[in-house]
């Protein structure tokens, strides 16, 4: 499993899926500039490492800056750090010598046609590592992208999801990349894209999050939309405290953008369909992505019609059940959190 994360509140519970998942050998981390900048993605995927006790495993620093435009974040959404109010150990673990780039493709070359990855943050290394080896996707196994918005109305702009709306040239290469590595590729090729219209169904409420706690073996009170801002976890358990206090946050901000006291997971989401697809149900078409409309940039569009005639170069989400992904995801990090103790 190869992982490019922009870390972020979601990346670090999908990297805790990850790690917590016994058919998932991390093989490797790339670091996406996004919900924070990139050297600051970079410490909070060393210092989650740390935190969970993982064997070495090569973290990588990706572009400081989209491939055509200047790099916005999204500090109000994933706090000042990335991790909500949660703070991660420090740690003397270290970044590869080699960029993003070229961890895509040192790890696609390493497991041909058997690296199955996610990239849940902008696309702007797996866009650079398509560039550096145009055949990437014949070597993957699997590919999930967490981007897009389709039939759906966007969360930066009125169309556009915030992942693609970041680098949106990034995104269009690698859409296109797909289609002419593969000439045609069949579905069982192509990357599973999952937007917003199937991963806002992944809404994570303070009575899950106890769930997670519970299963976990910590001691936790449920949260609640009275308690005081910042409150900080009592949770004994290291990571469970790390989620909560990063959780809280990620809670309060949806609540602020009236959607109520809670949270969408699309990127541990994202990590659960690389380690099993069938968990969504998908439909080919052909995605493209707006750069030059006024109002309309980064915006994803599914030719569900083919009105364009081109083959199709993703699956796209468009079905999923949430409480059985949240069964199977509280399983999981709740059985890791508890070894950790």
């Amino acid at each position: 499993m190869f992982a490019d994360v922009d870390t972020g509140v979601d990346d670090a519970m999908a990297l805790a899926y990850l790690f917590a998942s016994a058919d998932a050998a991390v093989v490797g981390i790339a670091s996406t500039a996004g919900n924070v900048p990139a050297q600051q993605v970079c410490r909070n995927n060393l210092r989650l490492l740390e935190l969970c006790r993982m064997p070495p495993i090569p973290v990588s620093k990706g572009s400081e800056a989209p491939v055509a435009s200047l790099l916005r974040t999204a500090e109000d959404t994933h706090g000042p750090e990335g991790m909500g109010y949660a703070r991660l150990p420090a740690t003397e673990r270290k970044l590869t010598a080699h960029d993003a780039a070229e961890a895509w493709v040192r790890a696609a070359r390493a497991y041909p046609g058997e690296l199955a990855a996610i990239a849940v943050g902008p696309l702007t290394n797996l866009a650079l590592a398509l560039r550096m080896e145009p055949a990437l996707p014949t070597l993957l196994r699997r590919l999930v992208i967490m981007g897009g918005a389709f039939d759906y109305r966007g969360n930066t702009t009125p169309v556009a999801e915030w992942n693609i709306s970041v680098d949106p040239e990034a995104a269009a290469e690698v859409f296109t990349g797909w289609n002419v590595a593969w000439h045609g590729a069949q579905p069982s090729h192509l990357p599973i894209v999952l937007g917003l219209n199937l991963t806002e169904h992944i809404a994570m409420t303070p009575a899950m999050l106890n769930r997670l706690a519970t299963e976990a073996g910590a001691m936790s009170v449920a949260m609640s939309v009275s308690d005081d801002r910042g409150a900080r976890s009592a949770a004994a358990n290291p990571l469970i405290a790390v989620l909560e206090d990063a959780m809280r946050f990620y809670f309060e901000f949806h609540f602020d953008q009236g959607e109520g006291y809670l949270a969408h997971l699309h990127d541990p989401l994202a990590a659960a369909v690389a380690l099993d697809p069938d968990l969504v149900t998908c439909r080919a078409t052909t995605v493209d992505v707006e750069l030059t409309g006024t109002l309309t940039r980064g915006m994803t569009i599914a030719d569900w019609s083919n009105r364009w005639g081109r083959k199709p170069n993703a699956l796209i989400g468009i079905d999923v059940d949430p409480g059985a992904f949240f069964d199977r995801f509280i399983a999981r990090v709740g059985a890791f959190a508890r070894r950790l103790g």
